[in-house]
C-alpha cells in the first residue's frame, strides 16, 4: 500500500508546533487538516490518555462555541500516537491564520476550573478517564513554549 501524507512527515525532525497537515477539496469547499503537534514525538513523553481526553472535551466545546470560527469547526480529535490532536476546519487556511485562535484556545484551557463539559456517564463512553489539572498543565506548557513565540520551523513542516 501507499504511504498516506502524514507518514511520510520525517517525526524524528518534527518540533511541536501548528502545522497544516493537509487540505481537501470536497464538493468545491476546501477542508484544512490542521497537526497541533504539543510534543516532541519519539522525543518527550505523549500525553497521557486522561488529560489528552479532557483537552479534547475542552477544545471541542470551546471551538464549537466560538463566535468567529464555531462553524467552520469540523472536528477536534487526538492524534492515535498521543503527541498531538487534529483540528479540521471548512475553509482554506494556513498555519498562521489560526495561531490566535490557538493561543485562544489554550488560555482557555489552562486556565478552566470547572467542571468538564461531558464528563458525565451519561455524555461519555469514557468520563472517569479524565485529568483536569494535568490538561490544565499540557495547555500551559503548550501555550507559553510554542504558541507565544511560535516560529516559521513551527509552522512547516520539515522537509
Amino acid at each position: 500500500m501507499k504511504k498516506i501524507a502524514s507518514f511520510t512527515i520525517d517525526h524524528t525532525r518534527l518540533l511541536p508546533g501548528v502545522y497544516v497537515s493537509r487540505k481537501d477539496n470536497i464538493n468545491g469547499n476546501v477542508i484544512t487538516t490542521f497537526d497541533l503537534r504539543v510534543t516532541r514525538p519519539n522525543y518527550e513523553p505523549v500525553i497521557n490518555t486522561a488529560e489528552i481526553h479532557t483537552i479534547e472535551h475542552l477544545a471541542a466545546t470551546f471551538l464549537r462555541n466560538h463566535d468567529v470560527y464555531g462553524e467552520k469547526i469540523v472536528y477536534f480529535g487526538p492524534m492515535g500516537c498521543r503527541t498531538g490532536f487534529y483540528l479540521i476546519m471548512a475553509g482554506d487556511y494556513e498555519s498562521k491564520d489560526i495561531i490566535d485562535l490557538m493561543i485562544e484556545l489554550f488560555e482557555f484551557m489552562s486556565c478552566f476550573d470547572d467542571e468538564v463539559p461531558g464528563a458525565s456517564a451519561k455524555d461519555c463512553g469514557n468520563y472517569l478517564d479524565m485529568n483536569l489539572p494535568m490538561a490544565r498543565y499540557v495547555s500551559k506548557k503548550y501555550l507559553e513554549e510554542v504558541l507565544l513565540n511560535i516560529t516559521d520551523k513551527q509552522l512547516i513542516y520539515p522537509e
